[in-house]
């Protein structure tokens, strides 16, 4: 039986993002649109309490007259945090997420570049900050969530939240009467590559809406959320927190990594947004704990009976993997994987226990959606069909059909903010150069190749994308990390492929035994041999610790093999 072709869903228009928001309260305001754990209870808040808070909020901020300036917001994930970021996004000024790993003086060097006015801030910024207020040019109030009281330029968020409330009932209009630039700065994000200095996107209102309208054509998510990924990302912030509200979506919040197993079986969420490196943890936690009790032979049994089944139109993955679902609440019905490739094996497996694993394709700079699968049409070799209101083209495409994917359309930034050398770099006749390399497949869909500053080129001439042969070597169960680089030869070229891996502490105990280096390379050389000669790892290279990784927890690939800290 054959698919029909693609076709893209119709979704409500997105105007603005206050509008969107009451949309939403005037068809489900009742509906509960937050979860989050405050100390030992589970509070639940209404679409309308929510949009009334930000009301307050952004009443209490426009009295300071911070409404209309940038403001900075820095912290774990929380409800106060959330408040902030949709109550500027109704506003007329512009949003700075600032990444709460980042060492102080990145904070405060990002705080600065963008002009902020504000700051909203956690707990543990607290002695930082006031240690070190003078370093901050441009910042008038420093306002702390957890504060109970104000302290001169440092103020309490609840009692700013109580200011707006009386003025807003008192017949206050500033901040509710407020209409947006929808061509105009509303989002400034900075990135965290994994080189260079961050830069500051610059994202318009048109270009987060037209991310979540044009987004929900292509794929839709389910009812509930656990919000696990970083706020401060675009992929959590747009996909996640915008495209949840106009999608009536309820979510929970997660606020901190260590808590994600214990509050996905207390939320019961029935999708997630996730990277790879989450979902092949659970992958390999799934198989760990088969091989411990003995089930691992039955387990693969189970996939192949049911994918059989599947074939005659029969679906029991549900029942027949009934375990292994209630060990993610019991609810969890699709996993949307972005920020990098994820490998097709962890796709294929997850859809084979009734778990959708849809790969997708974002950036920064494209707010952050590119493509993303769709559950009737999945397929996690590719990241999916494209918004369809972008246009793609390919750079210098190669013999295999492969260039660098360049991105037009409504969701592509308005450029990094001042900066416009980096800008015209990356921005070229409204083309934005995405830095990565792919090609389309038949069927429309976007197939991610590898990164263009990751391309090894041999001294034969050909080109290696380290990406793909990863890909193969990370399936090895007791390989938790993998890295391919080329090694250099007398004359200084890149003539051969080696794998530097960092392995799984719980399977592999002992890491020095001098025949784990010979296993190794010999269950390589199996896993790639389809490969062609040139894409072999000729050396294996087994390191003590993990790499070393972004915050978003990318590896840093500066930091790896000949080239390491040129």
């Amino acid at each position: 039986m054959t698919k029909k072709a693609f076709e893209y869903k119709r979704i409500e228009p997105v105007e603005t993002l206050k509008k969107m928001l009451d949309s939403a309260v005037s068809k489900v305001g009742d509906q509960v649109l937050y979860k989050y754990r405050d100390k030992k209870d589970i509070k639940e808040v209404t679409y309308k309490e929510f949009q009334y808070t930000t009301f307050c909020l952004g009443t209490g901020l426009a009295s300071l007259g911070l409404a209309s300036e940038h403001v900075a917001c820095t912290g774990e994930n929380s409800y106060p945090w959330i408040c902030v970021y949709l109550t500027m996004m109704q506003a007329t000024g512009v949003f700075v997420p600032i990444d709460k790993e980042l060492p102080l003086d990145d904070v405060i060097n990002i705080a600065n570049d963008s002009d902020s006015k504000a700051i909203f801030y956690a707990s543990k910024f607290e002695e930082d900050f006031k240690a070190n207020k003078e370093r901050f040019n441009n910042i008038k109030y420093f306002i702390g969530f957890d504060r109970e009281e104000d302290e001169g330029e440092f103020l309490s968020f609840n009692k700013l939240i109580e200011k707006g409330k009386k003025l807003l009932e008192s017949g206050d209009k500033t901040f509710t009467d407020m209409e947006t630039d929808h061509y105009g700065l509303k989002l400034l994000v900075y990135t965290s590559g994994t080189t260079g200095n961050p830069k500051g996107v610059m994202l318009s209102e048109h270009n987060l809406v037209s991310s979540v309208y044009y987004g929900l054509q292509v794929s839709q998510p389910e009812t509930m959320e656990l919000a696990v990924l970083p706020l401060h990302h675009t992929y959590e912030a747009v996909p996640g927190i915008l495209v949840g509200i106009h999608h009536h979506s309820t979510t929970c919040i997660n606020s901190k990594l260590t808590m994600v197993l214990k509050n996905i079986q207390e939320f019961k969420p029935d999708y997630l947004y996730l990277v790879p490196a989450f979902v092949e943890l659970f992958y390999k936690k799934i198989w760990a704990a088969a091989r411990e009790s003995g089930k691992d032979k039955a387990l693969k049994f189970l996939i192949k009976f049911s994918n059989a089944l599947m074939k005659f139109g029969i679906d029991k993955r549900r029942e027949l993997f009934k375990s292994i679902i209630d060990s993610f609440g019991g609810n969890l019905k699709t996993i949307i994987c972005g920020g990098a490739p994820v490998r097709a094996e962890l796709g294929y497996f997850f859809d084979s226990i009734g778990i959708y694993l849809m790969n997708g394709y974002g950036i920064t700079e494209c707010s952050p959606l590119v493509a993303v699968n769709n559950r009737n049409y999945n397929d996690c070799t590719t990241v999916g069909f494209p918004l369809p209101c972008l246009e793609l083209k390919f750079d210098n495409i190669n013999d295999d059909g492969i260039g660098e994917i360049c991105v037009k359309g409504d969701v592509v930034m308005m450029g990094y903010y001042k900066q416009p050398e980096k800008t015209e770099e990356a921005l070229k006749d409204g083309w934005f150069y995405t830095g990565d390399y792919g090609r389309l497949d038949k069927a429309g869909r976007l197939v991610i190749t590898g990164r263009k500053k990751n391309i090894i080129v041999l001294n034969n001439g050909k080109n290696v994308y380290p990406e793909e042969i990863e890909d193969y070597i990370g399936s090895i169960d007791y390989i938790k990390e993998v890295v391919v680089y080329a090694l250099l030869d007398e004359h200084g070229q890149q003539d051969r492929l080696c794998a530097e891996i960092y392995l799984d502490s719980d399977i592999i105990k002992d890491n020095k035994d001098p025949k784990l280096k010979a296993k190794l390379k010999a269950d390589i050389d199996e896993k790639c041999k389809e490969l062609p000669r040139y894409k072999q790892i000729n050396e294996v290279v087994i390191r003590d610790t993990e790499f070393e990784k972004t915050t978003s927890n990318k590896i840093r690939r500066n930091k790896v093999g000949p080239n390491a800290g040129k």
